[in-house]
């Protein structure tokens, strides 16, 4: 799926290591998955990136084939904090001090949070299909609650949803993706068997939950600090979200994006949640035009 590329284990850290797939050359542009995702997701427009970037595809911390630390009481280790963190480690092993960035989903919250914390890594950045986290929590009714359940069964204390979807991870995975309005034999047959063997992996299924708690706990308190210090993202920053896609109806996106960066512009793009993989034509096309 990504030929040319090159795929490896990194350390970015103590105990922390992360499966990342690189390839092309020139300016160097990092890309973050979703979930319930692994860097897979990339696969139908990364090779078009490679010949104008040098692109770096990572599982996120708890996700794909990368570490999975121990859940804790505050969740901390799966703060976007610590895994925007390990993203900077990572650019930095690579020899890239700054860099693009394109995220979708949990990896979108990510790079919300890198740019908050590391202002100074991040020479222009792409968010796919959100708004940020504390948005979806204080603006939350019957919609949200009812679309997005998931936020609020994959947050509840262990071993309540990790015995659940443990018990049929296959078809956690496929009404998972099913709630976002494609059908069940939607992705790739390689992207969904590495999607499938990673939720199948020791510690996926803990981590996703602790990823999960983290936004409804530890980074609630980072994203209220950042607010109230008047952070806002400072660096050009692109919005995009699918046309057909809950964000979409729910929110007038550029309008919250507003609230939290000074350079933005954003535009819909003609799918539902998985831009890069409904629409790759269209989404390729509006991040060649941004980067």
């Amino acid at each position: 799926m990504f030929p040319g590329f090159t795929l490896r284990s990194i350390e970015v850290g103590p105990g922390i290591a992360l499966r990342v797939r690189t390839g092309g050359s020139g300016p160097p542009l990092l890309l973050l998955h979703g979930n319930p995702q692994t860097h897979a997701m990339w696969h139908k427009v990364a090779p078009a990136l490679a010949a104008r970037f040098s692109v770096v595809c990572p599982d996120l911390r708890g996700y794909g084939f990368s570490s999975k630390p121990p859940p804790s009481p505050d969740h901390a280790a799966y703060a976007k904090r610590a895994m925007a963190a390990d993203m900077v480690a990572l650019m930095q092993q690579l020899g890239f001090d700054r860099f693009r960035l394109v995220g979708h989903d949990r990896g979108a919250r990510v790079g919300h949070r890198l740019m908050l914390d590391h202002p100074d890594r991040v020479e222009r950045a792409a968010l796919l299909d959100i708004i940020p986290t504390l948005e979806h929590f204080e603006r939350a009714g019957v919609d949200f609650a009812m679309g997005y359940h998931h936020w609020f069964f994959l947050a509840q204390p262990a071993p309540y949803p990790e015995t659940l979807i443990a018990a049929d991870p296959r078809f956690w995975l496929l009404s998972h993706s099913g709630r976002h309005g494609v059908p069940p034999d939607f992705f790739a047959p390689e992207a969904f068997e590495d999607y499938l063997a990673a939720l199948r992996a020791p510690g996926t299924i803990a981590a996703i939950c602790e990823d999960y708690r983290a936004a409804a706990g530890i980074d609630l308190e980072h994203d209220r600090t950042s607010r109230a210090a008047g952070q806002r993202i400072t660096c050009p920053l692109l919005v995009l979200w699918g046309a057909q896609g809950r964000v979409g109806a729910w929110y007038d996106v550029p309008e919250i994006w507003r609230l939290y960066a000074t350079d933005l512009r954003g535009a819909a793009i003609p799918s539902g949640h998985y831009l890069a993989e409904e629409a790759p034509a269209e989404t390729l096309a509006a991040l060649l035009a941004f980067l």
